[in-house]
């Protein structure tokens, strides 16, 4: 896959840019402030219709526009061209073309452009909550095979009427009410099932790669567990939510579920979040980024698009030596504030001045 443009209009602090993008290796230069992180959330966004960065999608409209627009052509392996545009808009109605045809639905353009995102951010993946964890696992199987977003979208659906009930028994539960909790309940558990089924397995395949990457990173080999076992898998959902419905009906709320699940994260035996060192912390959240990034690579038989947004800074310079040294096959966008490693060699140099992209002679 290979990005050959990216066009940007009143994207951020961009009021028009365009980039010719090729294969190998681009490095994107410039001061703090300047646009580097807005260029890798806009194409990003374009593979997910979501912000990295976690911002609302008028935040990625420039100050004073009522609109923006993203637009790439993308070149699959297969030979296929494709041109794919997004408009954000303040009111709400955003529109995604692909080829110039409207999308309907949001979930017919997973697939056709994916992009893997390493920023600064990433180190809340060990010291940040839950969500942040599930978040990772939920967004690679979606990477891997849309049929999981479908997944997802029902299991957010059903919570959201099952807590609506919750809240509408009042911390009383009627014979009516119970009645109904079983419809959802029942409902919960198929679906919840096959996502902690599918978290399991994606946990299983990954911890050898995360391993790796690791061993990489850090220039060593080091114990890393990855452990994906809530409670309820041990009973199955459906018990476990009958158990928890007295605390629900209390709370107003689902207790359990895939939803409340957690990724435990180990390096020497010891718990990541509480005991590993920072350095440690970074080159974890790091691999764990690049094993997705290979298992996906793998699974569709073709690289996602890579961005290292700002990461190079992060790392001491053995450990930015040994992420430039393992860099996955495939298109790289390394954007950075300061001087490039001795180590990194890209292919294309582009400098950014205040939203205006320049070749670096």
């Amino acid at each position: 896959m290979l990005v050959r443009s990216l066009q940007l209009v009143d994207f951020r602090n961009y009021a028009a840019a365009l980039l010719t993008l090729g294969p190998g290796t681009t490095a994107i230069i410039g001061d703090n402030g300047q646009g580097k992180t807005n260029l890798a959330e806009s194409l990003a966004y374009l593979a997910t219709l979501d912000s990295f960065r976690g911002a609302p999608p008028d935040a990625m409209i420039r100050s004073g526009a009522e609109s923006a627009i993203v637009r790439a052509e993308v070149c699959h392996d297969d030979g296929r061209e494709l041109l794919i545009e997004a408009e954000i808009n303040r009111n709400g109605r955003n529109r995604v073309m692909v080829n110039r045809q409207r999308l309907t639905r949001s979930r017919e353009l997973l697939g056709v452009l994916r992009v893997s995102v390493f920023s600064p951010d990433d180190l809340a993946l060990i010291k940040g909550g839950p969500g942040e964890r599930r978040r990772l696992m939920d967004d690679t199987l979606v990477a891997l095979a849309v049929k999981h977003d479908a997944l997802r979208l029902e299991i957010d659906r059903i919570l959201k009427q099952r807590n609506s009930l919750l809240k509408q028994a009042g911390q009383r539960l009627s014979e009516e009410i119970s009645l109904t909790l079983d419809v959802w309940d029942a409902k919960l558990a198929q679906s919840g099932e096959q996502l902690g089924h599918a978290r399991a397995t994606l946990i299983a395949r990954l911890t050898p790669m995360v391993i790796e990457a690791y061993e990489q990173l850090a220039g060593a080999a080091t114990p890393i567990e990855l452990v994906y076992e809530p409670a309820w898998r041990r009973t199955g959902l459906l018990h476990a939510l009958g158990t928890a419905r007295p605390d629900d009906v209390r709370r107003q709320s689902s207790t359990v579920g895939p939803h409340r699940d957690d990724l435990d994260l180990a390096i020497n035996g010891l718990p990541a979040r509480t005991h590993a060192s920072q350095g440690e912390q970074r080159s974890l959240a790091l691999a764990l980024r690049l094993a997705a990034h290979r298992l996906i690579a793998d699974k569709v038989g073709s690289p996602p698009v890579l961005v290292l947004d700002d990461v190079l800074s992060e790392l001491d310079p053995s450990r930015a030596t040994a992420l430039l040294s393992h860099l996955p096959v495939g298109q790289v966008l390394i954007t950075t504030a300061s001087a490039l490693p001795d180590d990194a060699h890209p292919d294309r140099v582009l400098r950014i001045v205040g939203g205006t992209v320049h070749d670096d002679p």
